[in-house]
């Protein structure tokens, strides 16, 4: 959760960038943002592409320079995503003893190559360190100076010794096999793990499974390539079905669902188009064995359909708000509709075959709930 900001500021950001002053724009922002100002703005620059061509950027004048200012900042944001990743992982287990060595231990894995599966062992590592190193007895005089000095320094020392001499380059050949993967994916295999991702955000709705699909996600936005921005865009378009679908549930049939879901229901109307997928756990906590599977194949189909129109997200948050900053926005469009009725149509099916209260629970008092308010059509 400490990452989470750093992605959607940062790629937020990013996305404007594009959107202001061309795609483009990442090839120059550096130079226009050194060489240039408000009151000198640059014209068409050129770039290579691949190393040979040479092309000229889209844009000029205002929109290159504000588009590259936005970009700078996003890409500056998105760089500290692997660090903060190992760095609070390390927090977790050690407090704050454990952010020095699980900061160093991201830095070095970008530097190395290996990416946020590298962020994620340095944070273990570091923060096992550190914690063990918590644990020593130390004379009194050097108590004061174990948080401050010590800790930090010998954690350090341990994650980033096994970085560059064990773990580095195995897992920088790891992270490019992967990504040489997810860059040959095509067809029926994108399809497949369209599905994978809508079942994985739809499984604990904001935990750690959804948590997992979506770092999946944001991590390979760095990259760039095509296969990456279709996995955003689908980790979006499947995160948005459950709180969606159980609003759209509770307005077509409210009298399957109590007072305090059918409340819920009307603000989960803006969680789900803006992405917070969290909008929907009161209704899962409240009845999780029909809830969930329900949300689970809408979420499957959703992110299938949407790796099959090829859908693109250069933005790793927003939910409709950055629509029209996607690859094939009209597919996203559908996909999301699809998962949302394939999800309503489940979940209200369970409900009514097995009984409008949740199993084990008390079916007076949801129908006394439901006789506080009139039904609605």
């Amino acid at each position: 959760s400490y990452m989470v900001p750093f992605v959607a500021a940062g790629g937020l950001l990013m996305a404007l960038g594009f959107v202001i002053g061309g795609y483009n724009v990442a090839n120059v922002w550096q130079d226009v943002v050194q060489d240039y100002s408000l009151w000198d703005l640059p014209e068409r620059l050129p770039y290579t592409l691949d190393g040979v061509e040479m092309l000229l950027t889209d844009e000029s004048g205002l929109r290159l320079y504000l588009g590259a200012v936005f970009f700078g900042g996003g890409d500056v944001a998105m760089s500290f995503l692997v660090a903060a990743l190992s760095g609070y992982t390390a927090y977790a287990l050690a407090g704050r003893p454990g952010i020095v060595p699980g900061f160093v231990g991201g830095a070095i894995s970008v530097l190395v190559g290996a990416g946020f599966i590298g962020g994620l062992i340095t944070g273990v590592i570091a923060g096992l360190v550190a914690m063990w190193i918590q644990s020593w007895k130390v004379p009194r005089w050097l108590g004061s100076m174990m948080p401050v000095v010590i800790i930090p320094l010998l954690a350090t020392l341990v994650t980033a010794a096994s970085m560059f001499l064990l773990l580095g380059r195995p897992l920088a050949a790891l992270m490019d096999a992967l990504q040489s993967w997810l860059a040959e994916m095509s067809g029926s295999s994108a399809v497949i793990l369209g599905l994978i991702i809508g079942l994985m955000m739809c499984f604990d709705l904001g935990g750690p499974v959804n948590k997992s699909a979506y770092l999946f996600a944001t991590a390979g936005l760095s990259t760039g390539d095509t296969a990456s921005l279709q996995i955003m865009a689908a980790v979006i378009a499947s995160g948005m079905v459950p709180p969606l679908a159980l609003a759209l549930a509770t307005t077509v049939r409210p009298k399957l669902f109590s007072k305090d879901e059918r409340e819920n229901g009307k603000s989960s109307w803006l969680l789900g188009a803006s992405f917070i997928t969290e909008g929907a756990i009161p209704f899962a906590a409240a009845d999780p064995l029909r809830v969930i599977p329900s949300m689970m194949v809408g979420g499957a189909v959703t992110g299938a359909l949407s790796m099959a129109f090829e859908v693109g997200s250069r933005a790793p948050h927003g939910g409709i708000w950055v629509m029209p900053l996607m690859d094939n926005w009209w597919g996203f469009l559908i996909a999301v509709i699809a998962g949302t009725v394939v999800s309503v149509i489940a979940v209200v099916v369970v409900k009514q075959v097995t009984g409008t209260s949740a199993p084990g629970g008390d079916k007076k008092a949801a129908d006394a709930s439901d006789a506080e308010q009139p039904a609605t059509v």
